[in-house]
């Protein structure tokens, strides 16, 4: 097969006879389009890792260190929290060293295991959060048997399976994706590897992602169901209280996380003369930057116990050791 003279624009593409490219390295437009806000975006963001980092370390520190915090809704929302951790620091330092540079170039390598962490993560916290609202099914509507049902090993169990379950359909559809050629431009509108242009079975994508969406969301939706069934039953109006406050900060997140992936699948199955118009990154940033940096508020915070540890715990922390 014969290939053509390559255009110096595109040197980082080999195209052939077939129309096909074989793409050497993609390029992150990320928020090119706005290039006088570059320093603002990058101090912006760089406040939000640190916060991001912070709070949600602070969080876990906390519910290691306080005895009274070592419960399985304590366990779960510690692994919430360093899922977090671990869900932003695959995308914003990557944007962060894009918008220090103003350049956008990213391997191909690179962006696979990008892309790779991304999905496997984002498949976790779906499970993750299907979790934490079987504890508080569990904690609500069946007390007297939830110290057995939720044991130690069980809790472990379910925090492990919430991390592994998702990877091997997430390293199998990178690998199909990264295995077949790219067509047109090796540019990427987004600020992280999210592949538009690979010429592949988009609907096999889209039903694998729906599937590891849709399935923890049920559990959610079942779950939250039969609480809030049982919290109306409750006799007293404290308990009812109590019972509501328990599940009312996870269910935040899961709206403010559930709603924006719902919002993009939906976009993105739009024909493709309407995708990647500035929506996706928007919406994008919502789920991947303010879920994590809002997480230790909304789940953590309101609760008495965390904040009666936190006053305990921060002055320890930030104390100076005498000379």
């Amino acid at each position: 097969m014969q290939s053509r003279t390559v255009n110096p624009q595109k040197e980082n593409v080999k195209i052939t006879e077939t129309n096909l490219t074989s793409v050497v390295e993609f390029v992150l437009l990320g928020f090119s389009e706005i290039p006088r806000l570059h320093w603002f975006l990058f101090g912006t963001f760089s406040v939000i890792y640190l916060v991001i980092l912070l709070g949600n370390g602070i969080i876990i520190l906390i519910m290691r260190a306080e005895s009274t915090l070592q419960t399985p809704m304590y366990f779960f929302i510690s692994n919430f929290s360093f899922l977090e951790i671990r869900y932003v620091s695959v995308t914003l330092p990557r944007m962060l060293v894009d918008l220090w540079t103003q350049k956008g170039s990213i391997s191909i390598l690179a962006c696979a295991a990008q892309m790779c962490f991304f999905l496997i993560l984002g498949a976790t916290e779906c499970f993750l959060l299907a979790v934490m609202a079987y504890d508080h099914y569990v904690a609500i509507c069946n007390p007297l048997h939830y110290p057995l049902v939720m044991s130690h090993e069980v809790c472990v169990r379910l925090g492990v399976g919430s991390w592994v379950i998702g990877m091997p359909v997430q390293v199998g559809q990178t690998c199909q994706i990264f295995s077949l050629p790219f067509c047109e431009s090796n540019q990427i509108n987004h600020f992280f590897c999210d592949i538009p242009n690979a010429q592949f079975d988009e609907t096999v994508v889209y039903m694998f992602a729906s599937l590891l969406i849709t399935i923890p969301f049920m559990l959610i939706l079942g779950s939250c169901s039969r609480m809030i069934s049982t919290v109306l039953k409750l006799p007293s109006s404290t308990g009812r209280t109590k019972a509501f406050s328990t599940c009312s900060s996870h269910l935040i997140v899961v709206i403010l996380f559930y709603g924006s992936v719902t919002v993009i699948v939906l976009h993105n199955c739009k024909p493709k003369s309407n995708q990647y118009d500035g929506t996706d990154k928007l919406l994008s940033l919502f789920y991947t930057i303010l879920t994590p940096m809002l997480n230790p508020v909304i789940c953590s915070l309101p609760n008495k116990d965390v904040s009666e540890a936190l006053r305990k715990f921060l002055p320890k922390l930030i104390a100076i050791p005498d000379t």
